[in-house]
């Protein structure tokens, strides 16, 4: 597979891993995650590059496949400095995979495991390049959702982030409720970890415990079990004993655990300069000399695997000629039989019923050695069948008398005369009855017989057919019928940001903005918060079906959803007050009572909502027609 991996940091491909990757042919293996594995290849103009390759499990979840295909076109937009843009992907192949400009560093995570922790200054100069990276990433729309160490890798400039907005992929799908993990537990918000709420400033959240993981070397909520560490970051207060005096303002307000109090990102640059003596430049003694190593031991790439060239193709004087194969073609077709071998039978590989060679389009032949009396050489390292016993056909006789002539129906294109194959025709016998009545009389009786068999099995609204439905006589309608409901689940206290939606497939459902820019006016979400900023407009509604605003006559519950008729699409936020419930039906066939809780104050940075959720999954079968 090309050169040897160096160092270490380069694994070899093992035998269950793909030789190419949508066209790329892969060199090394970089590394494996939660979601799926890294490999390392090239462009077609040499420039190296990380593919990531969606583990099979992912792959077949259809919601991921969304989600998957929704932030990748969200990512493509993001082009900072301390990002790594994304150079191509397949969303919708067998197994998805997505490529980004490959990083020559190791990853925070790593550095900070085998040299400890850095200097302030290194410290200082790595929080407000990620800072940098999390303005483009937000300004694109996206909320990263998983920044650790292990996604922020230390180029000879600055660092990179990598892996932006993917989580929410793979977040809340069914692989990941049944115990597959995907965050990393010591790095979330208190939100994110109780109410599963994502927003912007869940990501300054995880900035600040970076910055203290790289000042410290360990994480400032402690290790252990998931749920340990998950409970210590809602309740109790980071350990910041050790933590640098330079870097305790901007920690200490990044990990506020109200998300109103953390800073912006613009403020925690301005604090990063403030606690500097110096201006912090990026250069290439932004990191220690030993950091620094490992850049340069990741230059060292291991090459490409060599393409192999075409093998020699071997061919009869008198068969077709057949392109040869490309390194990746599968399942060619039998090349023609040599002239020593007898006829096949009309249904021979290559050739159509009437005996016409068929067209060129079909796969290349791969190579093989050639027929007994064949000219032409074997290819190199090709090891020879044994003789293959050619099984014994009756030998057609083209020219004698009783050979009939098919006939054709008009326009239909005869075969040229056997004479200008090689054959000279026997004189023609006369043509077969065609039995036209019969095929007539025939295919009405089954049309007859299908229709009664048919309307025996359908209802007609009279009792008869399809099974008694008046006895219960097990007919599929009536089973749908007795289906009962689902049951609720409920979810108190989401905050919706402004220009946000969820889903109620999600669980929990978690407010993400919309994916195309556009506005969640125009998106997908069973349910957005939408504030027009120029006229101030704020609405509350679904883009992905039907909402009712019940009054104070009508009680919240899945019966009285079913029954109201007043639909709408949208509601001003004027409409709601503390204790309003909105019934919204989704097209997808979910049912939720949305109680209003309450909104931001108008002096918030970031408006939001909050709303409890009482959601009935897959509970109206008609909205799915």
């Amino acid at each position: 597979m090309g050169s040897a991996p160096s160092a270490g940091f380069f694994q070899p491909l093992k035998a269950d891993d793909p030789a190419v990757v949508g066209g790329y042919r892969l060199a090394a293996v970089l590394g494996a995650g939660g979601m799926g594995k890294v490999y390392l290849s090239y462009t077609p103009g040499g420039r190296p590059i990380a593919i990531k390759v969606i583990r099979p499990e992912f792959s077949e979840d259809p919601e991921f496949r969304r989600r998957f295909q929704q932030e990748v076109r969200s990512a493509e937009r993001v082009q900072g400095l301390y990002t790594a843009p994304v150079i191509d992907s397949d969303t919708e192949g067998a197994q998805p995979w997505l490529a980004t400009a490959y990083v020559p560093g190791p990853s925070l995570a790593h550095a900070v495991a085998r040299h400890g922790a850095l200097p302030v200054r290194s410290v200082l100069l790595l929080t407000v390049g990620v800072a940098e990276a999390l303005h483009v990433i937000h300004g694109a729309g996206i909320v990263h959702r998983d920044l650790k160490p292990a996604n922020v890798l230390l180029a000879s400039d600055g660092p990179r982030v990598i892996d932006f907005g993917i989580a929410r992929a793979a977040d809340s799908t069914a692989l990941t409720s049944t115990g597959v993990s995907v965050g990393t537990p010591a790095f979330m918000a208190p939100e994110q970890a109780s109410a599963g709420t994502v927003t912007p400033a869940t990501d300054v959240f995880a900035l600040g415990q970076i910055a203290a993981f790289t000042a410290i070397g360990a994480s400032v909520f402690g290790d252990g079990p998931s749920h340990a560490v998950l409970y210590r970051i809602v309740h109790e207060d980071p350990d910041l004993s050790a933590l640098p005096e330079e870097l305790r303002p901007v920690v200490t307000r990044c990990l506020s655990r109200d998300p109103a109090d953390r800073p912006t990102l613009t403020e925690v640059i301005e604090l990063c300069n403030a606690a500097s003596e110096a201006p912090l430049r990026q250069g290439e003694d932004w990191l220690p000399q030993a950091v620094a190593g490992s850049i340069t031991e990741r230059l060292q790439l291991p090459a490409p695997a060599p393409t192999p060239p075409p093998q020699p193709q071997t061919v009869a004087p008198t068969a077709p000629a057949a392109q040869a194969p490309t390194p990746t073609e599968v399942s060619p077709q039998s090349p023609a039989p040599a002239p020593s071998a007898p006829p096949a039978p009309a249904t021979a590989p290559g050739f159509t019923p009437t005996g016409v060679a068929a067209a060129p389009t079909q796969a290349a032949p791969a190579p093989r050695a050639p027929a007994p009396g064949a000219q032409g050489t074997v290819p190199p390292g090709y090891r020879t069948p044994p003789p293959y016993a050619q099984p014994s056909y009756p030998q057609p006789q083209y020219n004698q008398p009783s050979y009939t002539q098919p006939t054709y129906a008009p326009g239909h294109s005869t075969p040229p005369p056997f004479h200008t194959q090689g054959f000279t025709p026997g004189p023609p016998a006369p043509p077969r009855p065609r039995r036209t009545g019969l095929i007539v009389i025939g295919t009405v009786a089954a049309a007859v017989v299908g229709l009664v068999v048919l309307g025996s099995l359908l209802p007609d609204g009279t009792g008869k057919g399809g099974g008694d439905k008046a006895s219960g006589g097990g007919s599929s309608s009536g089973s749908s019928q007795q289906r009962p409901d689902p049951q609720p689940v409920s979810y108190q206290g989401i905050e919706m940001p402004q220009n946000h939606q969820l889903m109620f497939a999600d669980n929990p459902p978690r407010p993400a903005e919309e994916p195309t820019g556009a506005g969640v006016l125009y998106g997908h979400g069973d349910l957005f918060y939408y504030r027009d900023t120029l006229f101030g407009d704020e609405k509350f509604g679904t883009a992905n079906g039907k909402l009712v605003l019940l009054n104070n006559s009508e009680k919240g519950s899945l019966e009285t959803c079913r029954s109201v008729t007043r639909f709408t699409e949208k509601l001003g936020l004027d409409q709601l007050t503390d204790g309003s419930q909105v019934c919204v039906l989704s097209k997808a066939g979910h049912i939720t009572l949305a109680t209003f809780r309450s909104r931001s104050g108008a002096k918030d940075e970031t408006r939001f909502i909050t709303v409890d959720l009482t959601v009935w999954r897959n509970a109206d079968d008609a909205a799915k027609k």
